[in-house]
């Protein structure tokens, strides 16, 4: 390693073995732990992540354990922390270590990546935190404070980008202590080169970072824009019968939420009005099928669920029905799915709280 990458390394380290913080996934260089820690923290924060991370290793303190689960309970589990493929890779990849690889985890990065739902960054985790392997881990924390240490104008989102940053981060990593010095860097990303208003001032790497020097803070590190992300309407048929049962179905395919619960949904691509709704054949299909007696609107102002590429507008229908067959399930029972947070707030504002109840009498 060069002097001055010794130095920058080293550097990094001492501050963060003072200003790190107390998070259970650093008392321990257990696979399983560091594994389930950053797919849980993948494009989520720390603060949203822990409950979930303390929740699944309570319920499945091994490999082993959280492969015997279904997939409908650890969706149930991850419910709210959104990107559920996560989740499904999760369970996929631990029913594979515990049924082919006997509950070992690989112990190198060439095998680590080949798991699914670990990329490079994941793998580089568990090699380097784990096994001591001088693999760099690249996370949007450590492009960040890369990007502006160095003042480095490559978009992170091309494969140009992706290529500088790894090679970058790869020839800083300190070979003697690569899993703080990379836990380090995604600490001073997160904790002191924030994306919005960095103190600057107290800063270690001050008198040396370029962006600082050049007055670009606020414009590293670069991205490219996305392709325009585009709105849809979801009007959700909440069917509910006099003897208390409703019904969910299982979202299938490869798009948003698969496997998870929801609600007779009608997509659309403009906001429609209950006229325009009662008119699309779709409406009257299900209409047909559940025997709707009534619809009333629940919500006059669309709840806007934003997503990278979509912004989903919804609205809750409620349906008066005569629905009594093997499909329908008891109201009572309608917590246990696993279903989008989306949903599971409207459960638990209008039924766990009563309105439902309240609506009834009336």
């Amino acid at each position: 390693m060069p002097k001055s990458n010794f130095h920058f390394s080293k550097k990094l380290i001492l501050w963060y073995l003072a200003h790190k913080r107390d998070l259970p996934w650093r008392t321990t260089a257990i696979p399983y732990y560091i594994w389930l820690s950053e797919i849980i923290l993948q494009q989520t924060r720390v603060e949203q992540g822990l409950p979930y991370y303390q929740a699944f290793v309570n319920e499945y303190p091994t490999v082993d354990n959280l492969a015997n689960a279904s997939e409908e309970e650890v969706l149930k589990l991850w419910q709210g922390l959104g990107y559920y493929s996560r989740a499904r890779n999760l369970h996929a990849t631990a029913k594979y270590i515990s049924n082919e690889l006997n509950g070992v985890f690989p112990i190198s990065y060439k095998e680590l990546i080949k798991l699914k739902g670990v990329g490079d960054y994941t793998a580089s985790a568990i090699a380097s935190i784990c096994f001591n392997e001088v693999t760099a881990v690249v996370d949007g924390n450590v492009y960040r404070a890369l990007a502006r240490y160095f003042g480095i104008f490559t978009p992170i989102n091309t494969s140009l980008g992706t290529k500088e940053f790894k090679n970058l981060a790869q020839q800083l990593i300190d070979v003697d202590n690569p899993g703080d010095h990379n836990q380090a860097l995604m600490e001073f990303g997160a904790r002191q080169c924030k994306p919005q208003n960095p103190d600057c001032d107290t800063c270690i790497f001050n008198d040396s970072c370029i962006a600082l020097q050049q007055k670009n803070i606020s414009i590293l590190p670069v991205k490219l824009k996305k392709t325009k992300v585009k709105n849809i309407y979801f009007n959700y048929i909440v069917l509910i019968s006099k003897n208390e049962k409703t019904f969910l179905q299982k979202r299938i395919g490869k798009g948003i939420w698969q496997n998870l619960y929801e609600f007779p949904l009608i997509e659309t691509e403009k906001d429609f009005n209950i006229s325009e709704l009662n008119s699309l054949p779709i409406f009257e299909d299900i209409s047909r099928k559940f025997e709707i007696k009534s619809l009333v609107l629940y919500n006059e102002i669309p709840i806007l669920h934003k997503l990278s590429h979509r912004n989903i507008y919804t609205r809750f229908w409620i349906a008066e029905t005569s629905i009594n067959n093997d499909e329908a399930i008891s109201i009572s029972q309608i917590e246990s799915y696993p279903v989008p947070k989306l949903i599971g707030n409207f459960i638990t504002t209008f039924f766990k709280l009563k309105e439902y109840g309240q609506k009834q009498k009336k």
